[in-house]
């Protein structure tokens, strides 16, 4: 059985066009690992993939984790398997009490039936350690919530869960500076509570959220349908300051001087 969520080869259509071009990626259990790109490389299409967005087909490859390919998987079962992913545009349902929804998840995606006065003690723990308005439950999913309240609910949903590994996609997306740090501390919190047994995918377009991201151990960049370039944490802010256009030229030089070692 692998401690690593381990993408092979993995290549997915949407509509009949072909997005992921052979996404090899292995992030350990336990590691927090981001993925960068520009708009349009892949980046979604990946975090949707994995938890089974049934929009995206599977062309080829599999991805392990705990020892079987969850591509095989229904959404539900891969839940219970540990995984969870938090979304760029969190859904609002009018009329589904936040408080209640999370009494729901918790008990389909763990597999156990809880008593609500105690699945509320554990509720207003979480909101403590994320430093959350215990009135934020009582609320409609989502439903009127600012950009920043979504992307909150989502990481209480993370804290609640407890999955062995989280796909967070471009939560950061909409958000001001002040909001970005607030997600991104409560964010640390639930990874430190979990003492650091968590592995974790952040997808991003930008590097503010990485900035507040404690641990960081590896960033991979994706184009096109792949992943091109794996690095440790200083690369963000490279890319901050040169663009992806720069790694982009940068790489095609790379590969220039290796095809004219090759030929001599």
């Amino acid at each position: 059985m692998t401690d690593s969520l381990e993408i092979r080869n993995l290549r997915v259509a949407v509509d009949s066009r072909e997005i992921l071009k052979g996404v090899n990626l292995v992030v350990p259990k336990g590691e927090i690992h981001a993925l960068m790109g520009p708009n349009g490389s892949g980046k979604s299409t990946l975090a949707q993939t994995l938890l089974g967005h049934p929009r995206y087909e599977v062309l080829e490859g599999e991805v392990i984790w705990k020892g079987q390919n969850i591509l095989e998987l229904s959404p539900d079962e891969r839940a219970r398997l540990g995984l969870f992913l938090a979304f760029q545009y969190p859904v609002e349902i009018p009329g589904v009490v936040l408080g209640n929804f999370l009494h729901i998840a918790y008990q389909a995606v763990k597999g156990v039936e809880i008593p609500i006065g105690q699945f509320n003690r554990m509720l207003m723990q979480k909101l403590r350690l994320l430093d959350m308005d215990s009135s934020f439950v009582s609320r409609n999913l989502n439903d009127g919530f600012s950009g920043g309240e979504k992307k909150r609910c989502e990481i209480l949903q993370l804290a609640i869960l407890e999955p062995e590994f989280a796909i967070l996609d471009e939560t950061d997306s909409g958000l001001d500076i002040d909001a970005v740090r607030i997600v991104a501390s409560a964010f640390n919190k639930v990874y430190e509570q979990g003492n650091g047994n968590m592995g974790a995918l952040i997808i991003t377009h930008y590097s503010r959220i990485l900035r507040y991201i404690q641990p960081l151990h590896k960033v991979h960049v994706m184009m096109d349908g792949r992943i091109v370039l794996s690095s440790g944490p200083e690369i963000v802010e490279e890319l901050e300051e040169k663009g992806y256009e720069w790694l982009e030229e940068k790489l095609k030089g790379e590969e220039t001087i290796v095809k004219t070692a090759t030929n001599q």
